[in-house]
């Protein structure tokens, strides 16, 4: 998942280290909690992008869809594990062709049936190019994506792209009205696992047939359903669907109120405002520790904070130049400045607290002024004028960002901007459009666990969420010997391998992995935190 302050996981597959699920309130398990249904849980939210499965795929949307929608998988939430849902079974015998089940009887807001057929629409609806739903990349795997989709001849030149080949995924076949198959283009051993991720959760042939009145009022399957319509800048009111089978969400309603920036929402929550902040700015956590004690939820993340590096621009495709900037930046003295020691300098790209992580992976990820200076010149020196640092504006990203500027100037002599004036739907369309004219700020959670999630959506060739525009045969073909392997075991030393070369490229700088900082009112009775997709607002109780 993009962007960001990011939803944080820990996963438990072979992949994923166990940890133990966290609450706060009454008990350490949701299922001993005697916390009582009912009254509405207020929550702080940044706005949302889309509120539509297929396009969404930045937190604050998620945090939304999450509750509105409910797909074949979900993540347990004291281990991370996957676990059926709306899926009755999924099986494979070689990976590749895959057979799915669905549990009967569960219905869209609308009366419309939930089976197999809404589904395979969704899916289609994602991956067909003119479509241009942002997790269209979660659908490459399914035969026929690449009839489906069509390349623009020039770019954003004059040309426009011809129609795809076909309009529905030649993998998708349905068997029977709870019974689908999916035809892989090759095999992936943990293509089950990455059913939980919300880009593959179903939709109402009514939010086809109109995209825009159902990102506006959303026609979801999940325990919540809309109240109203999305008030931009303002909030989403949810409350409990009368349709849902399922076991019920503890609040009746759920309100997100949508604030400019987490300080607002910070004076908001001390005001008694909000019941619940899943994040809040990092300057305020020693007065949040010292306010709120046991009401201030943390955990170690695995949410990465990264320096993109445009590689469309011309100053930034010698990957030395991305080396000398790396070398240039000292991590844990911009943590110790900035976020008070809590945070964990990245030496790599997957999450230290999945297993099979590796320490110290990128050997640029240290500062090293002297060797920051001798591959520069090597680059022939720095020619892009100031250097423009970009971030979206909202979540306090300019004190650490200025810090590392600050460390590049000394160290290089290159002077810089800020620029962190867009809210994070226009930041991402920039991000999209290839607009960034310097290096950017984004961040990065896993969608699913699995070690792969870290690595293709962000640096394979094409990837939606690629937003260097890093493009290596030798990395893709990695990547698909990884997802064709026998077992998850064998997979993941093809990752590594993958990842070596990201740590040689650069085409993004790691900088750290976040820590959970989440508050909680003394109106809430149990506060769940779920390990893959952060706070658990349905599961949620108040007094």
């Amino acid at each position: 998942m993009r962007g960001k302050l990011l939803k944080v996981t820990v996963a438990a597959t072979a992949t994923a280290m166990l940890v133990t699920a966290c609450t706060g309130g009454n008990s350490d398990d949701p299922a001993e909690t005697n916390g009582q249904s009912g009254g509405e849980l207020r929550v702080y939210a940044s706005e949302p992008a889309s509120l539509v499965p297929s396009a969404a795929n930045d937190e604050p949307s998620i945090y939304v869809i999450r509750q509105l929608y409910r797909g074949l998988i979900k993540y347990n939430a004291q281990t991370g594990a996957a676990e059926h849902d709306l899926a009755e079974s999924i099986a494979s015998d070689d990976h590749k062709l895959w057979t799915i089940t669905i549990n009967g009887g569960y219905t869209f807001d609308n009366g419309e049936p939930v089976d197999a057929e809404s589904f395979i629409r969704s899916w289609n609806y994602a991956a067909y190019g003119p479509n241009a739903q942002s997790n269209a990349y979660f659908m490459k795997r399914i035969a026929g994506f690449d009839d489906v989709t069509a390349k623009d001849p020039d770019g954003d030149g004059p040309k426009t792209a011809p129609e795809p080949k076909a309009k529905t995924l030649s993998g998708l076949k349905k068997v029977d009205d709870l019974t689908f198959t999916v035809e892989l283009k090759e095999p992936f051993t943990d293509f089950r696992t990455t059913l939980g991720y919300s880009g593959f959760f179903p939709m109402a042939q009514a939010c086809v047939d109109d995209e825009d009145a159902c990102n506006e009022t959303p026609i979801g399957n999940g325990p919540y359903k809309i109240e109203g319509a999305w008030e931009r800048g303002v909030q989403i009111n949810l409350t409990r669907s009368d349709s849902w089978k399922g076991e019920p969400g503890k609040p009746d309603k759920i309100n997100y109120r949508i604030f400019a920036d987490e300080g607002s929402a910070y004076s908001a929550f001390q005001a008694g405002e909000l019941d619940v902040m899943y994040t809040l700015p990092s300057e305020r956590f020693k007065d949040a520790k010292a306010s709120y004690g046991d009401r201030l939820y943390e955990q170690p993340g695995d949410s990465l904070n990264y320096i993109g590096m445009p590689l469309y621009n011309e100053n930034f495709t010698d990957k030395r130049v991305r080396q000398a900037i790396s070398l240039a930046i000292d991590r844990q003295s911009i943590i110790d400045a900035v976020f008070d020691g809590r945070y964990t300098p990245a030496t790599g790209f997957i999450a230290p607290t999945f297993q099979n992580v590796r320490e110290g992976v990128c050997t640029y990820c240290r500062k090293d002024v002297e060797k920051a200076q001798a591959l520069l010149a090597e680059a022939g020196g720095w020619k892009g004028g100031k250097l423009v640092l970009w971030a979206n504006a909202g979540s306090s990203h300019e004190a650490w960002l200025q810090a590392a500027g600050d460390q590049i100037r000394a160290a290089l002599g290159i002077d810089y901007e800020l620029r962190v004036n867009l809210q994070f739907p226009e930041y991402l369309e920039a991000a999209d459009n290839r607009k960034f004219t310097g290096p950017f700020r984004l961040g990065w959670g896993p969608d699913y666990p699995s070690l792969e999630t870290y690595l293709a959506p962000l640096y394979g060739t094409g990837a939606d969420s690629n937003s260097s525009t890093f493009s290596n045969p030798e990395f893709d073909r990695l990547m698909k010997q990884g997802d064709s392997a026998s077992s998850i075991e064998e997979a993941v030393t093809f990752y590594q391998k993958g990842e070596d070369i990201l740590a040689e490229e650069l085409p993004v700088i790691p900088m750290f992995w976040r820590k959970v900082g989440a508050l909680y009112s003394e109106n809430v009775d149990n506060f769940v935190w779920n390990q893959f997709s952060g706070a658990d607002y349905g599961a949620t109780s108040l007094k």
